[in-house]
């Protein structure tokens, strides 16, 4: 889901309340904060030498020890326009960081809507090779083929 969907979905439902399902179909406690809302910029290089960056906005969220605290669509909403400066683009994708055994970092999968609340449904990021063809690896669905360069740091294969 990206920062467009979102708002969007908070918007049409702003009288509900806001709820977050993990991958595993376990519910974080009701009495969650976003305890920040980030636009978060990774420069890197990928394993066939490939300079990349992704951008997202992240949404830490965190359970204190206020219990009766509940979040609705239409505050999400108001923090999310209170970040609005940072997150300058609409398109990138949400990701939810939120600590339960460790701290985790997931996508957005897809969402409910009840007449009680909006509750987004989380999924595990996955590490995937973004070179699959220098290391032997069959091609990722719709990626193109890739040369291997001379100057490859990363071994005559060009894969680490």
């Amino acid at each position: 889901m990206n920062l467009s969907q979102l708002k969007t979905l908070l918007s049409t439902h702003s009288d509900r309340s806001f709820r977050i399902q993990l991958p595993d179909g376990a519910a974080v406690p009701v009495s969650f904060h976003v305890t920040e809302v980030g636009r978060v910029q990774k420069t890197f290089l990928d394993c066939g030498g490939k300079l990349r960056e992704s951008v997202t906005c992240q949404l830490q969220i965190w359970v204190g020890p206020d219990y009766d605290h509940r979040l609705e669509t239409g505050k999400m909403a108001a923090i999310l326009d209170k970040a609005k400066n940072y997150l300058s683009d609409d398109a990138i994708p949400v990701e939810v960081e939120y600590e339960d055994k460790v701290i985790s970092q997931y996508t957005i999968e897809g969402h409910e809507v009840s007449d009680d609340a909006v509750v987004l449904v989380l999924a595990h990021k996955h590490t995937e090779c973004l070179a699959p063809e220098l290391c032997g690896l069959p091609p990722l669905p719709g990626a193109g083929k890739a040369k291997a360069s001379a100057d490859s740091c990363c071994g005559p294969k060009g894969c680490c």
